[in-house]
């Protein structure tokens, strides 16, 4: 009797879901289809890339070991160096526009002051900009400050994130409520104090999300790279591939040999991305669904 209680609780699954299903199955193939390719013709060598196997599953001759260290040895070992690169342009303006866009977010939701509505407007025209309309005005500016060609030029940009502020802002409008503030301030708290001990920890859902969004960004960055660097050594990892990638059309056939080392590079430059997402999914999803966001 119990079973059959149990059973007449559960809801019942209608067929009108099938169709969702169906084009949530369709548009999960076609975004991993990309990903599988690279995976499978990582592993391949020139002559099966080239000799007529099939693009989506393995040739016979799976070797992965010799493709990795020809990719690490490869003109010097300048991908290891690409990746390094990659790290320190992610890292450094990923924390740096986190940092900024905490403190502008939570200044724009939790203080009144003058210009603090139009502010806020320009704040919100801003993060329609597309980031590549900006490279040529930012590389103007940075030749005459002499900065091209040095790393500052690809992590100072990167360190304004207007999206970031303004997903800063909805959360803490929501998630840090203004009497907890007001109680830390008439216990004795400073205006720093408070923001540290009652706000931050609040905050920590949002203040991932950001991070990861900003890392993210800057990692997959490409344009800006290229337009201000020029020495190869300061490359990072997206840019080096497009050199590789560039040098192989160029010699035809001569340069068939770099295609599985770009394939294989391309794979290994998004795994600390898919590392990244897997460990702090907890918190990104936390601080994209709360602040109204869902």
């Amino acid at each position: 009797m119990s079973a059959n209680h149990t059973e007449r609780r559960r809801p019942r699954r209608t067929p009108r879901h099938i169709p969702l299903h169906l084009v949530l199955a369709a548009l999960v193939i076609y975004f991993l289809i990309p990903f599988w390719w690279v995976v499978v013709n990582s592993s391949k060598d020139s002559a099966a890339l080239f000799g007529g196997t099939s693009a989506l599953w393995f040739a016979p001759n799976i070797d992965y070991v010799e493709n990795l260290k020809q990719l690490f040895t490869y003109n010097g070992g300048l991908y290891a160096r690409w990746l390094a690169n990659s790290a320190l342009y992610a890292f450094a303006g990923g924390i740096g526009a986190t940092v900024l866009s905490v403190l502008a977010g939570y200044g724009f939701a939790k203080y009144s002051f003058v210009g603090r509505r139009a502010g806020f407007s320009i704040l919100l025209g801003a993060v329609m900009v597309p980031a590549t309309a900006l490279v040529i005005p930012t590389f103007i500016l940075f030749s005459q400050a002499g900065l091209t060609d040095t790393i500052w030029a690809v992590i100072l940009p990167t360190l304004l994130n207007p999206f970031g502020v303004f997903l800063v802002n909805l959360f803490v409008r929501d998630a840090v409520p203004d009497e907890l503030l007001d109680a830390a301030r008439v216990d004795g708290a400073g205006e720093f104090r408070t923001f540290v001990k009652v706000a931050l920890p609040l905050m920590r859902p949002v203040i991932v999300t950001v991070l990861l969004l900003s890392v993210v960004s800057s990692w997959n960055n490409y344009f800006l790279p290229l337009a201000m660097l020029v020495d190869n050594r300061l490359f990072p990892v997206t840019v080096g591939i497009g050199l590789w990638q560039s040098t192989a059309s160029t010699y035809g056939a001569a340069g068939t040999n770099l295609w599985s080392i770009i394939i294989l590079g391309s794979l290994v430059s998004i795994i600390p991305l898919i590392i990244a997402f897997l460990s702090l999914q907890r918190y990104w999803r936390g601080g994209l669904t709360v602040g109204s966001l869902k």
